[in-house]
């Protein structure tokens, strides 16, 4: 058996280890396909706003479930369904409130605040995102690699966080969370992605 040393951890390293704040999130349209005009808000400047303040994160969860299967006092472990956990983004608030107004109109065109109807077509509210790990080391000055890609389908917000109001809180900014419904997911690979 080989000794391992530091040498050999580093020569395995490649690219001195993928970075956690290296990343970035496009949602395309907030809001699905179509976006109602009558709602007063701009899912375009919002999407960009949001590529700046989209402050964390996860790639997503997915699970393969297992169906038991009883044999003479054994459990025969068979794979099951695959099924994709709820994904969240955390993003920073400013001043304009563009980005919450979107995700707020967005839930409002599934389910209005005053009088509880919505669209009921699941295309006319379900959008998709992409989650792109980026690397340290640059294309070119105007594009970054992207280490891996995963696109989330059929997407749409469950749950807009609170936004905690305080005295106390003089040297914050403020930041809320948005936990979305996946119907499944795509792993797209390595690319590059122009610089914005």
């Amino acid at each position: 058996m080989a000794i391992r040393t530091i040498s050999d951890f580093k020569s395995q390293l490649k690219g001195g280890g993928a970075r956690p704040n290296l990343f970035r999130v496009d949602l395309g349209a907030f809001g699905g396909p179509t976006t109602d005009t009558d709602l007063g808000w701009d899912a375009e400047g919002a999407q960009k706003d949001f590529n700046f303040l989209c402050k964390a994160t996860s790639m997503p969860t997915q699970t393969i479930g297992s169906v038991d299967v009883p044999f003479r006092g054994r459990i025969l472990k068979v794979a099951g369904d695959r099924t994709f956990e709820p994904w969240s983004v955390t993003v920073i608030n400013d001043e304009s409130f563009n980005v919450r107004t979107a995700f707020e109109n967005w839930g409002r065109k599934i389910n209005d605040l005053q009088f509880g109807n919505g669209v009921v077509e699941p295309q006319s509210y379900m959008g998709s995102g992409t989650i792109q790990q980026l690397s340290r080391s640059p294309e070119n000055t105007q594009e970054s690699k992207v280490l891996q890609e995963y696109m989330v389908q059929d997407i749409w917000p469950s749950e807009i966080g609170s936004i905690d109001l305080s005295y106390e809180s003089s040297d914050a900014i403020e930041e809320f969370t948005v936990t979305f419904q996946v119907q499944y997911m795509e792993i797209l690979g390595a690319s590059t992605v122009t610089n914005t």
